[in-house]
């Protein structure tokens, strides 16, 4: 499993299978799109624009199978939301023998039965950007040590090329809060479960062109 960050909460997965490609809203933040003809597309929150041609759009709770991929959607509550409320969707996803979660703008606090669902994760990919808008390190955090992933990439952090709805955070405060050392610092991760280990470990993704 190949993974790329393109900004924002925007992820390219890329399986034996297919193109996962997730929170592709880049275009209303000043950017590019990313995706492709026959990607699965995860949408985490609202969006404005279908993806064109996409084989598939997720964006809503529920399971999902394509492509010998599976996908499982657990409604959240959003950072913004009110307590009653729950208008984000959390992904787990299952490919190449890896289990991935991908939060959203989530509320730092999951329920019993929400950790349930999510169970066993080997990659988590979580926004750092804070401001009101999205979790912090902090709030980031709060969720690691729930999850306990063997991996952790941080994402929608400040980007001096993108037009947020909120201005971020630099990515160097949330690892302030994080206080967690990186292990590398990538532009394309490539994930290996054999590779990984029993410890939570941090990867940075710098944002691929």
């Amino acid at each position: 499993m190949d993974a790329q960050y393109y900004g924002a909460n925007c992820i390219v997965l890329t399986a034996k299978q297919a193109r996962i490609v997730i929170d592709d809203n880049l275009v209303d933040m000043g950017g590019k799109s990313v995706a492709k003809e026959g990607d699965i597309a995860l949408f985490t929150s609202a969006h404005a624009v279908p993806v064109q041609k996409a084989r598939l759009i997720i964006d809503q709770p529920g399971e999902y199978e394509v492509s010998g991929i599976s996908v499982y959607g657990i409604a959240a509550r959003a950072h913004i939301d009110t307590d009653s409320q729950k208008t984000a969707t959390m992904y787990k996803i299952i490919s190449d023998d890896l289990s991935i979660l991908v939060t959203g703008h989530v509320y730092p606090e999951l329920s019993d039965a929400q950790l349930e669902l999510i169970g066993m994760i080997d990659i988590m990919f979580v926004p750092v950007g804070g401001n009101g808008y999205t979790l912090d390190g902090v709030g980031a955090l709060k969720l690691i040590k729930k999850v306990e992933p063997k991996v952790v990439v941080p994402t929608h952090y400040d980007d001096p090329k993108m037009t947020f709805p909120v201005p971020q955070q630099p990515l160097e405060s949330a690892l302030k809060a994080l206080a967690m050392e990186p292990k590398e610092t990538i532009t394309r991760a490539r994930f290996k479960p054999t590779e990984l280990s029993d410890t939570t470990q941090l990867i940075v993704m710098e944002k691929s062109s």
